[in-house]
């Protein structure tokens, strides 16, 4: 699956298309092979890798290569010439590693390190591997345009963003991943492009008019032309996978794929990764996002789903979120009392086919009884569920440490795989905003305008009064530098007694999980809610105390002010396996101190 060296491109309706060397500054007239590909002549000497180039459709401007391995450039800039069989690979003794029941830690790189860079994320890996993780989960690394993004406009998908080091660079973390036992997951984008730098439709027809998506017109995976859209899909995937050594993908919200096609791309995309997995002699995995809460996402293809690995599962943070906060803006409308945080535990999804308020209509599917929990990754802090409030603020910015630690083992005692994103462990401070580096001027505009229109459809203002003017919220410009600046990890505060204390606590519920058959299972029949029936769970600061029970072991959860004595409903003796503060076991009852947290197994 190497870039060749002799470089082609599809592009179907053209008359001519060359072959632009940049340094020599000549044009090559490329051949048409009758289907719609064009190729360098056989006599004609092939790209050096390194070398600049770009293509020219029927005389028009140099554009760069839709497989792009590298715009050092930028993304209006010539493609660079990469040959993956160049990397000098240490891990070949590597067995790989499945999402499932994986410890994940997604991380943005620009922001992870002061520095951005992939070269600067080597240098926390211990980090991680110290905290427990076992999978790193890059945000998107396609070239965008500008220097700082989340990620998600990225126009040239074959290339890794070059200031964040390029190919070589992306190579170096994955090896140096593998070598401390870590598997790396690529979030990836395929069913849309960034507004600016995209030059496909110049090529081919990548897009169509027939379906539509929350960014404009869709992928064009089933209409004429879409057989080498799909193809430019899936080779994608597959290079990163096999030249880059990958082990897992994050495929961004494929709800908007669209695609009424025979075979779904999702279940072509699933069986050629299948196969590469085979070849390769290691397990390769495919992790949907999705937002309808629909089990047909990780089914096989025999059983009417579209065979992904895993999906993410938002609920479980909502009705986390919504219970420890007590917020109820936007789409915590439909989370908050312990009924729903239980259905999230155990079923999955909220809704599962009832009724959904905040979208004014039936929603989601029932998960069939059965299926393995690990198949969903949850979480209580995410890019998305932070970047995008108002003001990128985390949990730690609001929560009490013991709100905090709450959260924390929720999540790590699910019978789900877990998920933390970068900072979460130690309850960093600084914020994580949306932030863009658009050239256009209107563009730019046109951004700060759509954030805060989409804020003021959520209630924002109400839940930041001292940024809201005359109603509405003021929120940071995602244009200013300042913006990315701020949202960069301080790796000073790890070592600070109130941050330490926490990320010793996420230390040690990973452990457990690792240790407790109990919590490390996957099934969601052995896991059962209880609660304190007395509280007034409409409101956080009212409620009472909650059980999650994990076949015998017992998660107890303290989210009053004070003092709770808890039922703990095990036979014969127990013990403490781990508390947030000191709890004492009295007569088959843990009594907690308040907000707090214990997991409390048999003796």
């Amino acid at each position: 699956m190497s870039v060749p060296t002799s470089p082609s491109v599809w592009a179907p309706a053209a008359g001519s298309v060359d072959l632009l060397l940049t340094g020599p500054g000549t044009a090559v007239p490329l051949e048409p092979d009758g289907a719609g590909w064009w190729r360098l002549p056989t006599a004609a000497e092939p790209v050096a890798d390194g070398a600049d180039y770009a293509f020219a459709v029927d005389g028009g401007p140099a554009r760069p290569d839709p497989r792009s391995p590298w715009q050092p450039a930028g993304v209006h800039g010539p493609s660079r010439a990469v040959d993956p069989g160049l990397f000098a690979w240490t891990d070949a003794a590597w067995a790989g590693r499945d999402v499932r029941d994986a410890v994940v830690y997604e991380l943005h790189v620009g922001t992870f390190t002061a520095a951005g860079t992939l070269d600067a994320a080597i240098e926390r890996l211990d980090h991680l591997t110290d905290l427990g993780v076992e999978m790193v989960e890059l945000m998107p690394l396609a070239a965008f345009e500008g220097t700082r993004g989340w990620g998600y406009d990225g126009v040239c998908l074959y290339a890794v963003h070059a200031p964040y080091g390029g190919p070589a660079a992306l190579a170096r973390f994955v090896d140096a991943a593998h070598s401390r036992g870590l598997a790396v997951c690529l979030d990836v984008v395929y069913n849309h492009l960034g507004p600016t730098g995209n030059y496909l439709e110049e090529f081919g027809p990548y897009f169509t008019d027939t379906h539509h998506t929350p960014w404009g017109r869709a992928v064009n995976l089933d209409g004429a032309g879409s057989a080498e859209v799909r193809r430019w899909i899936c080779d994608n995937a597959l290079r990163w996978l096999a030249d880059f050594h990958v082990d897992a993908l994050r495929l961004d919200a494929v709800h908007a794929l669209v695609d009424d096609s025979p075979r779904h791309v999702l279940t072509q995309l699933a069986d050629e990764v299948a196969a590469l997995a085979a070849e390769v002699g290691r397990p390769l995995s495919l992790i949907a996002e999705s937002d309808q809460n629909d089990p047909r996402t990780i089914a096989p293809a025999a059983e009417g789903g579209v065979g992904m690995t895993a999906q993410w599962a938002d609920d479980a943070h909502h009705a986390i979120h919504a219970l420890v906060t007590g917020e109820r803006q936007g789409y915590y409308s439909d989370f908050g009392p312990p009924a729903v945080l239980a259905a999230a535990l155990t079923r999955v999804f909220v809704p599962d086919g009832g009724w959904s308020s905040f979208r004014g209509q039936p929603w989601g599917a029932r998960v069939p009884a059965g299926t393995d929990g690990h198949r969903f990754v949850v979480f209580g802090s995410d890019h998305d569920q932070v970047g995008n409030r108002a003001l990128g603020d985390r949990p730690s910015a609001r929560l009490d440490p013991g709100a905090l630690a709450i959260t924390a083992a929720l999540v790590l005692t699910s019978p789900y795989t877990p998920m933390l994103f970068m900072g979460e462990e130690w309850g960093a401070r600084t914020p994580w905003l949306y932030f863009t580096d658009f050239a256009d001027p209107d563009l730019a505009e046109a951004v700060r305008t759509g954030r805060r229109a989409e804020f003021a459809t959520h209630g924002w203002a109400e839940l930041y009064p001292d940024q809201a003017v005359d109603g509405e919220l003021t929120v940071p410009d995602p244009q200013d530098p300042e913006t990315v600046s701020a949202s960069r990890l301080d790796w000073d505060e790890p070592s600070r007694p109130e941050h330490a204390r926490l990320l010793a606590w996420y230390r040690e519920l990973i452990a457990l999980r690792r240790t407790s058959a109990d919590l490390g299972s996957g099934d969601r029949d052995a896991t059962t809610v209880r609660w304190d029936e007395l509280g007034d769970w409409d409101r956080a600061q009212d409620a009472s105390w909650l059980v999650v029970e994990r076949g015998a072991t017992r998660v107890v959860v303290n989210l009053a002010a004070d003092e709770r004595r808890v039922p703990l409903a095990l036979t014969g003796d127990a013990q403490v396996l781990a508390a947030w503060v000191p709890v004492v076991l009295d007569g088959g009852d843990a009594v907690l101190p308040g907000r707090s947290v214990a997991v409390v197994g048999p003796a």
